[in-house]
């Protein structure tokens, strides 16, 4: 049983980020900025041992495989920012790729969004564009080889995992991958073992995802619609009028005007619940679970789905790893949505409030789960979601 965390390279400065939002701007300055917007609303999320760390220090970098390591967590699934040739926020990987330091394993997810400034509510406002037309699958696929040969890098039957996060904007998907495909088998590998990421705004079926040449799905949390949970106070008046009042402001040219905070929030608890209720799917899928998610750091349109329990982490955790039990040794993989998302309250990595407990309860579950020779052990089983 592999647990692999989506890992953000964000917290280092570069000079789009400095154009964009000013000098010197990462994550960390929305992250310590953040305010509550109800009572007992956690934020500030405020990180404890690794602190506001710098990515471009090799010292951070070890620290959190070391960290990560010792808590069982199998690798990091880097976030790969690939622009027809230009990349950003890659120097972590970067560094770790020609240093060959930390000895952790990892693999890379293209992150194929166009960035814009939803950040400040201003989503048609480009700052780079995807350009599928001109995108050169073969140049791609070269310079990803080169991680893929790296002895750390994860593999399914020796073939490299290579993740995808928006299979549907990608024209011409089937063609692309029978050019990786071919290109990575030429240098003498198995094969490319590829994963579709699914979150709430995918639109193709499961079936069309396969029918594309994908190996696997990967069920990015949060996802709301498939889970079908409803937010608390979604349609209230309240919120309904500040919506209206930014789409208008967008339609007319006038995003900077001063905008109203939004907030949906959403029940971890009944997330889990419908978690470990839904039918397995008949596709073969990587699932994916969250300690928690708040992205009031990042947008002025926030969705909360506050969780410290701890326990009911350890139960959609456990019930992940029992969905691919089943699988080839190889295949039996879950992922973390994140080592270090901490603009989106979703993160691992230890903060002032909750410290190491969803560390803590990663490691308890993949051990008892070892211990009982691949299943949940006894006692174990999501009854725990009768709690509170």
């Amino acid at each position: 049983m592999r647990v692999i965390c989506f890992y953000l390279p964000q917290y280092h400065p570069i000079p789009e980020n400095d154009e964009w939002w000013g000098a010197g701007f990462t994550d960390w300055r929305k992250v310590a900025t953040a305010q509550p917007r109800f009572r007992g609303h956690s934020q500030p999320h405020i990180p404890a041992d690794l602190g506001f760390y710098d990515l471009r220090l090799e010292e951070t970098r070890a620290a959190q495989a070391a960290l990560a390591a010792e808590y069982r967590i199998a690798g990091f699934c880097y976030h790969h920012y690939w622009f027809n040739g230009r990349m950003l926020l890659d120097r972590p990987f970067n560094e770790v790729l020609a240093s060959g330091r930390p000895d952790f394993p990892f693999c890379l997810c293209w992150a194929n969004e166009t960035w814009t400034r939803r950040w400040d509510g201003r989503e048609r406002e480009i700052l780079i564009r995807q350009d599928y037309e001109r995108y050169d699958a073969v140049a791609h696929v070269e310079w990803l080889e080169h991680a893929f040969r790296d002895k750390r890098y994860i593999k399914i039957n020796e073939k490299p995992l290579f993740l995808v996060y928006r299979v549907d904007d990608i024209p011409n998907m089937r063609e692309i991958i029978k050019a990786w495909r071919s290109y990575v088998e030429n240098k003498g590998y198995p094969g490319l073992y590829l994963a579709s990421v699914e979150t709430w705004f995918t639109r193709l079926s499961p079936a069309a995802v396969s029918d594309l040449g994908f190996d696997v799905i990967i069920e990015f949390q949060p996802n709301i619609r498939k889970l079908a949970v409803r937010a608390k106070g979604r349609w209230t008046p309240a919120n309904f009028m500040k919506s209206l009042f930014h789409k208008t402001t967008d339609m007319v040219g006038l995003e900077h005007v001063q905008r109203r905070e939004i907030m949906l929030k959403f029940d971890y608890r009944a997330m889990v619940e419908a978690f470990v209720a839904s039918p397995r799917s008949p596709r073969k899928t990587f699932p994916c679970v969250m300690p928690s998610w708040d992205n009031t750091a990042r947008k002025m349109v926030a969705t909360v789905m506050q969780n410290e329990d701890a326990q009911l982490y350890e139960v959609w955790l456990r019930s992940a790893m029992e969905r691919v039990v089943e699988y080839d040794q190889q295949e039996q993989i879950v992922f973390i949505n994140a080592w270090n998302e901490w603009a989106e309250g979703c993160h691992l990595e230890p903060d002032i409030r909750n410290g190491k407990k969803f560390l803590e309860a990663t490691r308890s579950v993949i051990e008892a789960f070892d211990e009982a020779g691949g299943h949940a052990a006894a006692g174990t089983s999501p009854s725990g979601l009768d709690k509170g």
